[in-house]
């Protein structure tokens, strides 16, 4: 069974810890004890550590060794439009499970009013979400959560690869719009409930945007979104 993983702020001098709710959880769900060895990332690193202090409000470590570690080949960027929180935060999660870089929340037309506003306070909590999804499956670095923009900055990614999840029937299948030949950086676009306009398709398509379709049924956007991240990760993954 493999070890549990922790994020740490930073490793210095071969000591980290844990403090606050990340402490509390190991100390009374995991049942800590000295002794006990889990592996943590600094976001850069991985190490094999040692727990020398268990208490409540703070856990503290000493590193035995550095791990290897294999950092993602393709950089992926996940551009979504906004929609329902309760759905969006299950999209944050499982993105971050399926190794996305950043995921960039922009507010599109068909956006429901006040998400964009309503969304500043929600980061925090996505970023808790990506922090405990990124320890669930083992990453390495966590993914950045950005800031909600307007519809044209969310355009302006430089993604060698930049991929427009789109319903029109005349978008071709995503497998054929992905090389052969596997890029460094690949960013996918995910529309709103009710998908883009068609001003708003011609902005991304002017913008260097590929038009792509995941078939023919009309997908949730969040279950868009990660049928594509799964699409893409397999390519990568044998590219």
């Amino acid at each position: 069974m493999a070890r549990r993983r922790f994020f740490v702020l930073e490793v210095r001098r071969g000591k980290a810890e844990l403090t606050g709710e990340d402490a509390e959880h190991l100390v009374r769900v995991l049942r800590a004890e000295v002794g006990q060895v889990y592996e943590l990332s600094d976001n850069h690193d991985v190490y094999l550590a040692r727990v020398t202090v268990a208490r409540k409000s703070v856990v503290e470590f000493e590193v035995i060794e550095e791990l290897p570690s294999e950092a993602e080949l393709v950089k992926v960027s996940l551009v979504a439009a906004l929609f329902k929180f309760d759905r969006f935060e299950v999209m944050v999660e499982k993105a971050t499970e399926l190794g996305v870089c950043e995921v960039v929340p922009v507010e599109a037309v068909r956006t429901e009013r006040g998400l964009a506003h309503a969304a500043v306070k929600r980061r925090a909590r996505w970023q808790r979400i990506a922090v405990e999804a990124s320890q669930q499956s083992r990453r390495v670095t966590l993914p950045e959560i950005q800031p909600v923009r307007r519809f044209a900055d969310g355009l302006l990614s430089a993604a060698e690869l930049k991929l427009l999840l789109d319903e029109d029937r005349q978008a071709a299948p995503i497998l054929n719009v992905l090389p052969k030949v596997v890029v460094g950086s690949v960013a996918l676009l995910v529309g709103p409930e009710g998908g883009w306009t068609d001003d708003e398709r011609s902005q991304a398509l002017v913008s260097g945007w590929l038009g792509c379709s995941l078939g023919k049924t009309v997908l949730r956007a969040e279950t868009a979104a990660l049928a594509g991240l799964a699409v893409i990760r397999a390519w990568a993954s044998v590219g």
